[in-house]
């Protein structure tokens, strides 16, 4: 979301000075014109690094949504697993693909090294509890398919952990350690 705090110093710094204010350089109005523009570049950069943050979860989220599509019933622990698998193995023909692009003696590529480093932090996660929507509640489950890809509305959602061994968790949202 983009601040508009420097709109309203300006807007009131216009209707106090007229339309074209002569302001110098120490004045009150300069200062509160730095200081509210400061602040946006400031909420600006915060909200960006948030939505950064946020965005693994809300693909994740997403493909959960997509992939129970077809279920209108509650999903047991093991289908759930599957499509844990099957998500955690969406980049390996990407990584596939870069690894044979590359010729023999040479470093891999830095989006290998990164889809590698994210393929092993995500099994990594599955092996002590994978965050996902709870899927074996009905309400929830008809909850996600409404759900329209907002990080605001994932607070109505129930989320669970799952573990590569089967055991289920309750979570809480956002996602906190092994909450």
């Amino acid at each position: 979301m983009v601040s508009n705090r420097l709109d309203k110093v300006t807007k009131k710094i216009t209707k106090k000075k007229g339309k074209n204010p002569n302001l110098h350089e120490g004045s009150r109005d300069t200062q509160r014109l730095q200081s509210a523009a400061q602040r946006d570049d400031k909420l600006n950069r915060l909200s960006k690094v948030r939505e950064h943050q946020n965005r693994p979860y809300l693909l994740r989220t997403k493909s959960f949504q997509s992939y129970t599509t077809e279920h209108d019933s509650p999903v047991s622990v093991p289908e759930i697993q599957a499509m844990i698998e099957d998500y955690l193995g969406r980049d390996d023909e990407e990584v596939a693909k870069l690894k044979a692009e590359r010729r023999p003696g040479r470093p891999p590529s830095t989006r290998q090294t990164l889809l590698e480093a994210n393929q092993k932090t995500e099994q990594d996660e599955y092996a002590s509890g994978f965050w996902v929507p709870d899927l074996e509640d009905v309400i929830n489950l008809r909850k996600l398919k409404e759900w329209n890809g907002q990080w605001a509305q994932l607070a109505t959602l129930k989320f669970a952990r799952i573990s590569k061994e089967g055991f289920k968790k309750e979570s809480s949202f956002p996602p906190k350690g092994m909450s």
